[in-house]
């Protein structure tokens, strides 16, 4: 096996916790929509935020298929959980990358012991897929930045203490004039919309930002000015690979699941594992995953050895993704009526993967990558 003594320990560890702290809470989380610190409090406290960060920084010191591991054995306990920690990760590896010292003491640290809660804003009403409809903008002001415009759909922002917000700074220079400011919460201008209600990944909070003349100091930016894009950019190989590890932790969720019950169901006088038409269904997610995973770690090794993984973490993201829903809805399936019961796993597990085709770049997105990196070679 290819993954050493290390990864191994990261992934039994993990999978422990989210067997003994996640898993049984995983049902009243979906259904209360409950923001879990308690869980974030002990995650912190083991190393599972900020798995890539140096240690310097107050990171785990790890690599990024470590991060995968991690991101799946989570996932498999619950996907809104696993969504924290790659939060952690985005944004850690933003602080790390291109933050001042002052940055990482002040914002960095504190997320990694989930002392201070971070919002990734990047999405807008006119600027999902595509980012050249971005609004949100700065303007200079003296030695500071105004900053003005909205932001939706932003994980943790319904509880978050500072955004870590991607602006347009030049109007005329595209791509090339958009800057990040890390935007304190308790600024005057910045407001919190109400919590957004979810088909499923419940427990992972978003909401609408908005910014009516917010004063920066000059020191609120991350990184340099005209690099935004490129900043938020460099970090998506790692978002991809992650989620695509998350969708991994789903499908294996549902497996599990199914095959259990497809050993003590039974139908006609016989138990249902029987019946060849279940068997396949089985068998199928199990080739999937086992794919699926592959995928996730061949990108997550290439990152690791600093090679461009666009293509692979597009692929990753792609392939999990869409055999996610794919059998999730297989485990609903084998459940028959049950399946489709709020309170069974395999429901909440159905919802919980929708959303792995949409978020860190929609399918039809990642497709576009893939083809487009094809016809360049």
């Amino acid at each position: 096996m290819y993954l050493s003594e290390q990864h191994e320990a990261i992934r039994d560890m993990t999978r422990h916790f989210a067997d003994n702290e996640i898993r049984p809470i995983a049902k009243e989380l979906d259904e209360t929509e409950r923001f879990p610190a308690e869980l974030y409090d002990k995650m912190a406290e083991l190393g599972l935020f900020g798995i890539s960060v140096p240690e310097e920084y107050g990171g785990a010191g790890a690599d990024t298929l470590s991060y995968a591991l991690v991101m799946e054995e989570l996932s498999r306990g619950y996907a809104s959980v696993a969504d924290q920690c790659g939060l952690m990760e985005l944004i850690g590896t933003l602080l790390t990358k291109h933050g001042t010292d002052a940055q990482r003491q002040r914002y960095l640290r504190p997320i990694l012991q989930a002392k201070r809660r971070p919002a990734y804003a990047l999405t807008e009403p006119e600027a999902g897929s595509d980012l050249a409809g971005l609004r949100t903008t700065a303007v200079r002001d003296g030695s500071g930045w105004v900053l003005n415009g909205e932001k939706i759909w932003i994980h943790n922002a319904p509880v978050c203490d500072f955004a870590c917000v991607l602006t347009r700074t030049d109007k005329a220079a595209g791509h090339r004039g958009m800057s990040i400011f890390i935007v304190d919460r308790d600024l005057p201008g910045f407001t919190v919309g109400p919590k957004e209600h979810k088909m499923g990944q419940r427990a992972s909070q978003i909401a609408a930002l908005h910014f009516d003349n917010v004063k920066l100091p000059a020191e609120a930016m991350l990184g340099e000015e005209g690099r935004g894009f490129h900043m938020m950019m460099s970090v998506l190989e790692k978002g991809r690979t992650g989620i695509a590890a998350l969708a991994v932790g789903i499908m294996q969720a549902g497996l599990e699941a199914a095959t259990e019950y497809a050993k003590v169901r039974k139908q006609f006088g016989q138990l249902i594992g029987d019946f060849q038409g279940v068997q396949w269904m089985l068998a199928d997610m199990a080739k999937d995953i086992t794919a699926a995973r592959l995928l996730v770690h061949n990108a997550a090794t290439k990152i690791d050895r600093g090679e461009k993984a666009t293509t692979d973490s597009s692929m990753a993201k792609l392939f999990a993704s869409d055999a996610a829903v794919q059998h999730t809805a297989n485990a609903v399936q084998i459940f028959g009526g049950s399946g489709y019961i709020r309170g069974f796993e395999v429901e909440r597990l159905y919802r919980d993967a929708k959303i792995t085709q949409i978020y860190e770049g929609t399918n039809q997105i990642q497709r576009m990558i893939i083809a487009r990196n094809l016809l360049k070679g």
